[in-house]
């Protein structure tokens, strides 16, 4: 039986009336904690909140494991969910169960050797299509009408965020309250709510190589009823990443031969929904802020040494380039 931080292995086959079980650690989440466990026989993968510092709602087992659960009979791939235990007393958090699906996340250029233009080009517009049949869901055909509170949604949203930085600050970040605020002062009219994920991107999502497609969207613990455009701004800034080399926020994945390019990705949603994207800019800017606390609230549980996995260190050097992106699509039309 193999220990893991987070996981007592022998609780969790008490629990399923399993034999023993061994399991090991998803590479590459930087938020809930993701394991794949089995026994040898059957094999599961397990979702639950991180160590240690956790920010009210963002990492709610029953909001994920009830989305999946709705959209399974939906043009939305998502993996099958099969367990939801709330009690604490089994492995000292919520976690949920769900089937294990083919494809990779592809998170790094070092992954992606077998992928050429025209398969790149192909991905991306399938990522994006994904995005527009979710949003294309009615809310109140798959269970989820109260899934959320879409009246005033971005507002709240400026304002959460900004709490969850507050739950994490432990130092200077030059210009992130001037983008709150910026954010706060010029929030839009939402024109319509939908079912969004709330951090939509490609390593969000597994990747199956033949036939290329995207066996499943992952990670909903930010889903909800709101504003769809906060999916799409969100998604260009991960495939605009901060423009360097080995980009952390993209893996540089999306800058690839044959991708498409982030105005590209709008132009397409925008010809297959219908919807007005002219406004995106703000939706943009606030992409950036969610994510500069994210990675502040990664930072901050990093150095109280509450973070499982590789890689956590090098990310609160992160948190000021993205305000200044930020900042700098505040003030910018698309």
């Amino acid at each position: 039986m193999t220990d893991l931080p987070g996981l007592d292995l022998g609780a969790l086959a008490a629990h399923l009336g399993t034999g023993p079980l061994t399991g090991e650690l998803f590479p590459g989440g930087r938020s809930n904690l993701t394991y794949r466990v089995t026994d040898g026989t059957q094999r599961w993968v397990l979702r639950r909140p991180p160590l240690g510092h956790v920010l009210a709602t963002a990492h709610d087992m029953a909001r994920e494991f009830r989305v999946i659960s709705a959209l399974a009979g939906t043009t939305v791939p998502v993996p099958g969910a099969k367990l939801l235990v709330e009690d604490t007393s089994v492995i000292g958090a919520p976690f949920y169960l769900m089937e294990e699906m083919p494809g990779a996340a592809l998170r790094e250029r070092s992954q992606c050797p077998w992928l050429t233009p025209d398969m790149a080009r192909t991905l991306s517009e399938q990522l994006v299509d994904v995005l527009a049949d979710l949003h294309s869901v009615d809310p109140a055909s798959v269970g989820l009408q109260d899934f959320g509170r879409p009246e005033g949604f971005l507002a709240r949203q400026v304002a959460r965020w900004g709490k969850q930085l507050d739950a994490s600050r432990s130092r200077d970040l030059p210009g992130i309250d001037d983008l709150r605020a910026k954010l706060a002062d010029t929030v839009p009219a939402s024109a319509r709510a939908a079912i969004i994920h709330g951090d939509y991107r490609l390593d969000n999502a597994l990747v199956t190589r033949d036939p290329l497609e995207i066996s499943a969207v992952l990670d909903w613990e930010m889903a909800t009823l709101g504003d769809p455009l906060a999916d799409l701004g969100l998604l260009y800034v991960y495939w605009a990443g901060l423009g360097v080399d080995n980009d952390p926020i993209t893996g540089s994945v999306p800058s690839l031969p044959g991708f498409l390019t982030p105005d590209e990705l709008v132009a397409r949603y925008t010809a297959r929904t219908g919807t007005d994207t002219s406004g995106l800019g703000w939706y943009i800017a606030f992409g950036y802020f969610k994510l500069a606390v994210i990675v502040e609230g990664i930072h901050y549980r990093f150095a109280s040494g509450k973070t499982v996995g590789a890689g956590f260190e090098k990310l609160g050097a992160f948190t000021v380039p993205l305000v200044r992106q930020g900042l700098a699509a505040a003030h910018k039309e698309l």
